[in-house]
């Protein structure tokens, strides 16, 4: 998978920091929420630019590379009550547990691979579809059945709606 981008979900009264990833070959995109600061790590590496001075990240490339060991793939291995649980693939032979929004921000630095299990594609992924301003949405659920979707899609509606939209029209 590679990141498309890093987006900021407005929702009164909070903002929603995403990621998301997307298949290298297939239409399914991962959107994870993650916090502003890994956003941000995250959204720089993407954006290939470097820091006057090393991040948590770029210091944990570094030291690794210091050690003789480099990061050689990232996997977002499972979907454990709303949480992304990812891993490091180190190149002897480790595997160490990580936060996916941390995994991603260290695959990016070091230019590695991020891979995600299939399960964990079937549960969370979607399919975007852009419109003409160049907004995305999705276009369909995957991996749901037809009373998911229905549910799904009242959600979005809820998200979307304001107290003022059941205003009484006779009161105005």
């Amino acid at each position: 998978m590679g990141v498309t981008g890093v987006r900021v979900r407005m929702q009164a009264p909070e903002q929603d920091v995403l990621v998301l990833l997307g298949e290298a070959e297939g239409e399914r995109s991962l959107p994870i929420v993650i916090g502003p600061h890994e956003g941000v790590a995250i959204a720089t590496a993407h954006a290939g630019m470097q820091p006057p001075r090393p991040g948590p990240h770029d210091l944990m490339v570094s030291v690794l590379t210091s050690c003789g060991v480099a990061l050689t793939q990232v996997n977002i291995v499972e979907l454990r009550a709303g949480t992304f649980i990812a891993e490091l693939v180190l190149s002897n032979g480790a595997r160490v547990d990580s936060r996916a929004s941390d995994a991603i921000a260290l695959a990016l630095r070091a230019q590695v691979d991020v891979w995600c299990a299939e399960d964990v594609l079937d549960e969370a992924a979607v399919v975007l579809e852009t419109d003409t301003d160049g907004n995305m949405r999705v276009s369909e659920p995957v991996g749901i059945d037809e009373a998911e979707a229905e549910v799904a899609h009242f959600r979005e509606f809820l998200d979307s709606v304001a107290a003022e939209d059941f205003a009484d029209p006779r009161e105005e």
